[in-house]
């Protein structure tokens, strides 16, 4: 794995960051920048399988995982690897499979003060109807020795680099598009394309369980777009609305990317978060 520090002079805390599926730390340098500016430390981590991390499968552009719940023995190395360096508290903000992951260890018992969540995959987008079908033919094929090829429909390569702007599900921004196809292109390690059959399995099997799985007495923040196209709607407004004092922000005319989006759209969810870490740690 890899993990990137950004420490801050007087910090009030640290901000763990738990990027999404094909994501690398370099994503969130601009990020960090902003958190910094705003007097919080940040870290990132290029999970198992993505970025400079080790990849699992001959084929470097397949990602994949062998159970959704490896993700949380590399949750405990980034910890190790922070704790000491970058000041406490610490408060969490996953995005999107990072939401997932970072679910799972508030769940678990990460030591944070409050979490923070951006288009958190606690469900993949789907029409309902195709939603059983899909599960059935992921188990079937995994069982049939299949799980390690790519997931029909998906793309070989980055979806940065096989799309264009017009029409693309992660933001409304030409500008942060650019920003981060620019690093995929700089950086051919930097890309990943579709996941795995099996990677598909595990992660409907951890969503179904996250979103119904008794919550935690802890601040919980959540963050999605009006014209989110890649995580379910359904399940994050199921999940804050189980959970105790949660709020959910819908931010009008953003797509998935939101730390990414234009900065009216943006700004909408990372005042309102930093508020809330700020709140959590006051």
């Amino acid at each position: 794995m890899r993990v990137a520090l950004t420490p801050v002079e007087g910090a009030r805390g640290t901000i763990l960051i738990f990027p999404g599926r094909t994501e690398v730390v370099e994503k969130y340098g601009k990020v960090a920048g902003r958190f910094a500016a705003a007097g919080w430390a940040s870290a990132s981590i290029d999970w198992r399988g993505q970025g400079l991390a080790d990849r699992l499968l001959e084929d470097p552009d397949i990602g994949h995982v062998t159970r959704f719940g490896d993700y949380q023995r590399d949750v405990a190395a980034y910890l190790d690897t922070v704790r000491g360096v970058l000041p406490e508290p610490f408060v969490l903000l996953g995005h999107s499979m990072g939401g997932a992951i970072g679910l799972r260890a508030v769940l678990d018992g990460l030591d944070v003060r409050a979490a923070g969540f951006s288009a958190p995959m606690w469900g993949i987008f789907m029409p309902p109807l195709q939603a059983p079908f899909n599960l059935a033919l992921a188990k079937a094929m995994d069982l049939l020795g299949r799980g390690r090829t790519r997931a029909p429909t998906t793309p070989r390569h980055s979806y940065l680099l096989e799309s264009r702007f017009a029409g693309n599900t992660l933001t409304t921004d030409e500008g942060e598009w650019a920003y981060m196809r620019a690093q995929v292109e700089a950086e051919a390690r930097f890309g990943l394309g579709g996941p795995s059959i099996h990677w598909l399995r595990e992660s409907l099997k951890e969503c179904a369980a996250l979103v119904h799985a008794p919550p935690r007495a802890l601040p919980l923040l959540a963050g999605m777009g009006s014209r989110e196209q890649i995580v379910s709607k359904p399940a994050i407004r199921t999940r804050v609305g189980t959970w105790p004092g949660a709020e959910l922000v819908e931010i009008e005319g953003a797509r998935h990317e939101l730390m990414m989006e234009r900065p009216e759209l943006r700004d909408q969810f990372e005042t309102r978060l930093l508020d809330f870490f700020a709140a959590a740690c006051a």
